[in-house]
């Protein structure tokens, strides 16, 4: 079953009070709370402090309340953490995983500082270390202890770090995004999606939503509001997808096709595989409303 989808991911500077504030009326599924690049250095202790209020404060609904701390290393991390687990958001997500082991050694440091059991891990995959082990990373999530929840692939910063051009299409990326959709699916975790980078350009960002979905993707990050309607669209069933989804349940369903392996609609033969999609399909629709 389905619970909590994630379709949509808003980056949400920590330091911008009033836009924390107005998180509370947007329709994303997930909501980010930013301490890492969407924050000046100047800004890091402000923006942790109006993040760990808004966190305990609540009043964001169904929304699910993720925080990206600094970077393991950096001089703001401890802090973050310390600030940041006891409020028990959904998720912390830890930027520039390069192995396994920095998963188990975050979920380490939630615990110490007081996360609640609720809280999981999201790791950022950013850099070229991870590209090439993101099966080893997504690893982790087979020991329960490691919290790994979901990955979420940084796009700007893969091509940055590998020198690759991010063009329409994203021709030099396809091969490393694939590798991430199969290192999530080995091991029964969620994969996220990337930014779109102009968020003006609404016809641009459906082309690479309906790309990320049809790879296999559950969801998209997000920078700006206007992209969370459109992506909520391309990442729920279609209309098309859910009647056909009944059908396949129908006709598996009646009484000559309860033992049989495939059957017919429209022409078209349609296997017990295609029953599993089905049900995938129908709880992706109920759990979008």
């Amino acid at each position: 079953m389905i619970s909590k989808l994630k379709r949509s991911v808003l980056a949400m500077p920590g330091s911008n009070a009033r836009a924390l504030e107005k998180g509370k009326t947007l329709k994303a599924d997930v909501l980010m709370f930013e301490l890492e690049d969407g924050v000046a250095e100047a800004a890091k202790e402000t923006a942790r402090a109006q993040v760990a209020e808004a966190v305990k404060g609540g009043g964001y609904g169904d929304r699910q309340i993720v925080v990206r701390v600094n970077a393991r290393g950096s001089e703001w991390y401890k802090p973050d953490i310390a600030a940041i687990a006891p409020t028990g958001p959904d998720a912390i997500v830890i930027p520039k995983v390069n192995s396994r082991d920095d998963i188990l050694k975050a979920a380490a440091d939630i615990v110490a500082a007081g996360a609640p059991f609720k809280t999981k891990l999201w790791a950022m995959i950013e850099t070229p270390r991870a590209i090439f082990d993101i099966e080893k990373i997504a690893s982790a999530a087979d020991d329960p202890a490691s919290r790994l929840e979901a990955l979420v692939l940084g796009p700007n910063d893969i091509a940055k770090s590998t020198r690759a051009r991010l063009t329409p299409g994203r021709p030099a990326l396809l091969p490393w995004l694939s590798a991430g959709v199969l290192a999530a699916r080995v091991h029964d975790i969620e994969i996220i999606d990337g930014i779109y980078n102009d968020f003006n350009d609404e016809a641009g960002l459906r082309r690479e939503a309906e790309q990320g979905r049809d790879m296999g993707f559950d969801g998209k990050m997000l920078i700006h509001p206007n992209q969370i309607a459109p992506v909520n669209e391309i990442f729920a069933p279609s209309a098309e997808e859910v009647d056909f989804a009944r059908r396949i349940l129908a006709i598996f369903e009646e009484p000559e096709n309860l033992e049989k392996g495939v059957a017919q609609i429209d022409g078209k033969m349609v296997e017990r595989l295609h029953l599993d999609i089905a049900r995938r399909t129908l709880a992706l629709m109920e759990a979008a409303g």
